[in-house]
């Protein structure tokens, strides 16, 4: 087995820094959208109403929703996951 160093730090450290914090930044906020996107689920957003419903489109698309309210979330400002993240892969980058 071969072990190989992490080239994603490598790449990173070749970009110019603003470029390397906007994808660190991008990055973070994906991880931060899909977060909250499964704390939406297990909060019950998305599941059908007893009355009203969309039928089996709502069931379709629901997670398209939830997906989208959590992108807008991390716009607004989050909860702060996707700077913690940013600022612990920027110091990691920072490293090499």
């Amino acid at each position: 087995m071969q072990v190989t160093p992490d080239t994603a730090g490598v790449a990173l450290a070749r970009k110019p820094t603003a470029q390397a914090d906007a994808e660190l930044r991008a990055v973070a906020d994906q991880l931060e959208a899909g977060f909250l996107a499964e704390m939406l689920k297990s909060a019950g957003f998305g599941q059908a109403r007893d009355s009203f419903g969309g039928g089996a489109g709502e069931d379709q698309f629901s997670s398209f929703l939830i997906q989208a309210q959590a992108e807008k979330m991390v716009a607004a400002g989050g909860i702060g996951l996707s700077e913690a993240v940013f600022e612990a892969l920027k110091g990691r980058s920072d490293v090499e």
